[in-house]
């Protein structure tokens, strides 16, 4: 039965951690993600949970641990954000080349510099060629649904990769909304126990994780580390199922929000999505075909499915939250145009960047682009093919 509560996205993840009780959560604390390990540690201090807390000295020693554990075979996770993140960098292409389940919860903030605590994806978006599987949440809802849904596709034997959880720092870290809460045991089915087949604490069996790599061999890794990444994709949409049949709430590898006859879709992730979803509901009153395709799933990237999905329209905004610094667009704004080529889906493409530092973004700010779309395709209006929303001048 569904327990009604009212949780911040942050006291969300947390509450799903509780519930899960995993074996070890090395943690450092970093603004806007400090409230899940202290709040962890609560569930630990009261008795609600006997995960084993490691206060550690910084982002890489909490990252360096969380390895350690889940080599040794204890299921782990962390939490960070922004430059905690980072500063992990060294240790996240370690945890997925090792190929260890981990999980992290990212609640995700501006990277340096200049120095701003806000929200945008440049955290992420960094480390997305990290070997991590990445999925975003929407809402505070989809923070904790989708962090039951990690331990699940992470410990698949066709996966055996760490992945990401990511919210939107203080927009829905911090924000409090309505949710529906599974029961403790009914979590603690859907995850299961963890039994790792191989591992350091295995009597009898001895193993070497991390050794160095000869050119003879590294190779192969690489490529077994890919064909994994190119397996969760699938793994994600069984557990997806699997889910949807237990709550009643579906997933995918993205959401189609009125795309079904739309002329023009704007492609976004995070939070922002809802801001879209109701400028096109807005629109639709007014008669025009707009639609949402709100990507959940980053790595694996679903190139072939979002290319599908955009087949279709006659134009596409694809929205970054991110700059990626390569003179010609954000991540997004390589990703998709590249997968709309590859699958032959000849359609308009316009990158847009947004909400860098936590800069607002509004409906007015959805209809214009929607509005650019339409002048661009109807009336052959020459736009601005990577440009900044609310950019002061």
């Amino acid at each position: 039965m569904a327990i009604r509560e009212r949780m911040s996205g942050n006291e969300a993840v947390s509450y799903a951690i509780r519930q899960i009780n995993p074996d070890v959560m090395p943690a450092f604390p970093i603004t806007p993600s400090t409230e899940i390990p202290q709040m962890v540690s609560t569930y630990i201090a009261n008795g609600e949970m006997d995960t084993e807390f490691i206060p550690v000295e910084s982002e890489h020693s909490s990252m360096s641990a969380a390895i350690g554990a889940e080599a040794a075979g204890a299921r782990s996770l962390t939490a960070t954000s922004s430059a905690g993140l980072a500063l992990m960098w060294e240790e996240l292409l370690l945890a997925a080349s090792n190929r260890l389940p981990l999980v992290m919860a990212l609640v995700n903030r501006t990277l340096s510099g200049p120095i701003n605590i806000n929200c945008d994806h440049s955290d992420g978006m960094g480390a997305r060629d990290t070997g991590w599987i990445q999925i975003y949440a929407e809402n505070n809802q989809e923070a904790y649904d989708n962090f039951i849904q990690a331990y699940p596709i992470a410990e698949d034997e066709r996966v055996h990769l760490p992945v990401m959880v990511c919210q939107d720092g203080f927009i829905t870290s911090h924000a409090v909304e309505n949710i529906e809460l599974l029961e403790d045991g009914q979590v603690r089915e859907f995850v299961g126990e963890y039994e790792p087949e191989e591992f350091l604490l295995n009597p009898g069996k001895p193993i070497a994780v991390g050794p160095y790599s000869v050119s003879n061999y590294a190779m192969e890794a690489k490529k077994n580390q890919e064909i994994a990444m190119e397996n969760s994709k699938q793994v994600i949409l069984e557990v997806a199922e699997k889910y949807r049949r237990l709550t009643g709430r579906g997933f995918g590898l993205f959401e189609e929000y009125r795309t079904e006859d739309a002329d023009y879709i704007m492609l976004i992730m995070g939070s922002a999505a809802g801001t879209a979803k109701q400028a096109v509901d807005e629109m639709r009153e007014k008669g025009k075909k707009a639609g949402v395709l709100k990507l959940r799933v980053f790595r694996p990237f679903p190139a072939e499915e979002v290319a599908q999905a955009l087949k279709n329209c006659k134009a596409v905004a694809i929205m970054d939250r991110c700059e990626s610094y390569n003179g010609n667009g954000g991540p997004l704004g390589s990703e998709v145009p590249a997968a709309l080529f590859k699958n032959k889906v000849m359609v308009e493409a316009v990158n847009y960047i947004y909400g860098l530092a936590g800069r607002d973004f509004t409906i007015r700010d959805v209809t214009g682009i929607f509005g650019e779309l339409e002048d661009m395709t109807e009336k052959g209006t020459s736009i601005e093919q990577y440009q900044y929303i609310r950019l002061r001048k």
